[in-house]
């Protein structure tokens, strides 16, 4: 896995998207977050076909800190199991880069 990742889920209303990326970045588990939306899903859920609206939330991270962000992520969703990808940031600029090892120290207040 690379150093770095950005993390990826989504929430059923703004208002959650905006809290559970809130969260995440005052615990200093992501250096930072966007929120988008409203998204159009298509999926499969329990069997069945379906659509709807969601906000998708990106959020910066390390590999190191990934897995307390995960952890943190599942407790605080709105939804038991919702979906939670991270991708490798294979490149980025040094002041980036930087920026978000800095933003996730645990030793930062």
């Amino acid at each position: 896995m690379s150093e770095y990742v950005q993390v990826s889920t989504a929430t059923p209303t703004e208002d959650q998207a905006v809290a559970l990326a809130g969260s995440a970045v005052k615990a200093r588990l992501a250096a930072g977050a966007q929120v988008i939306g409203p998204v159009t899903s298509v999926f499969w859920h329990l069997g069945e076909y379906g659509t709807g609206q969601e906000y998708k939330v990106l959020l910066s991270t390390t590999a190191e800190r990934y897995p307390e962000l995960e952890a943190h992520l599942l407790a605080e969703h709105p939804w038991d199991n919702p979906e939670l990808t991270a991708v490798a940031i294979t490149a980025g600029s040094a002041g980036a880069l930087e920026w978000i090892r800095g933003s996730v120290s645990p030793q930062q207040d």
